[in-house]
């Protein structure tokens, strides 16, 4: 792990090699986002003009919303990007270690995020009768929130592949079939816990917290999913000892920067989208 003593103070925020003294990863990253903007903007919109004349027999949101449980979420992602923010800080001071619990548990608070959506896409269909074609309401919906999600979980995923990456050795003796093994069952093992955390028992426990679902049920019905948890968790503390020097550190800063922008963008977003289709209409 390099130091600021070792290798001398690391501009972590611009790249005098570059035509516009930003880093390409940043540039490229910036990019993305700014076309991604339009593309939620164009969502954003179509949902809203459909809000101000809806059709008859459109769901009515006050009725179809669990406000509490959605107001939940998103305290919970807002401070999913306050500890990435801590990850990107940690890691421009070289503090991998420091680095690497902020990333996990930004990655535990989307997970959770995620649940919460889960959830309450179930609910609706289920409880709601709301679908994805029964109703113009339904269908902006399912489209915006979905879309986001979706890349909320591809942020947990790249999170989750950072974190994996910072365990690669620096050994000069490193590399060939067996550290490609390693990794990939430290891949397997991370997106496992995740899966089984928003797909199975955030859901879960939202309805054992609501008194909706005994303790006994919950046990009996995510008994996989627990013992899946509980052998991954392992895996991942098991991959977390210290086996010697690794290949990542304060160099890799902007690398770790560039995926905070992506998170803090899908954090904005919805923002933008808890406010215009959530609490608009209590308004």
């Amino acid at each position: 792990m390099s130091s600021h003593a070792a290798a001398g103070a690391i501009d972590h925020h611009h790249d005098p090699s570059t035509a516009t003294g930003i880093p390409n990863k940043k540039l490229l990253w910036w990019a993305f986002l700014a076309s991604d903007c339009m593309f939620f903007g164009a969502l954003i919109s179509t949902h809203l003009v459909y809000r101000i004349n809806p059709p008859p027999g459109n769901h009515e949101p006050t009725q179809i919303f669990d406000i509490e449980l959605t107001s939940f979420s998103t305290f919970i992602l807002l401070m999913s990007s306050l500890m990435m923010a801590l990850a990107v800080n940690a890691i421009q001071r070289g503090q991998l270690k420091s680095m690497r619990n902020s990333l996990l548990t930004t990655i535990f608070f989307g997970c959770i995020f995620l649940g919460c959506q889960v959830y309450e896409f179930a609910h609706f269909v289920h409880e709601k009768k709301m679908t994805l074609s029964n109703s113009l309401f339904g269908s902006t919906f399912y489209t915006l929130t979905g879309t986001h999600g979706t890349h909320v979980a591809i942020g947990v995923l790249i999170l989750g592949l950072m974190y994996v990456r910072s365990f690669k050795s620096s050994s000069p003796h490193s590399g060939g079939f067996g550290e490609a093994f390693k990794t990939l069952i430290h891949v397997v093992a991370v997106c496992a816990l995740m899966g089984f955390t928003f797909i199975f028992l955030v859901p879960a426990g939202i309805d054992l917290a609501k008194g909706a679902m005994p303790l006994g049920t919950f046990l009996s019905q995510n008994t996989m999913p627990l013992l899946g948890s509980l052998v991954a968790g392992g895996l991942m503390m098991w991959f977390a000892r210290d086996h010697g020097g690794v290949d990542f550190g304060e160099r890799n800063a902007i690398d770790v920067e560039a995926v905070g922008l992506y998170w803090h963008f899908v954090d904005i977003v919805w923002i933008v989208i808890f406010t215009a289709v959530y609490l608009l209409e209590y308004l």
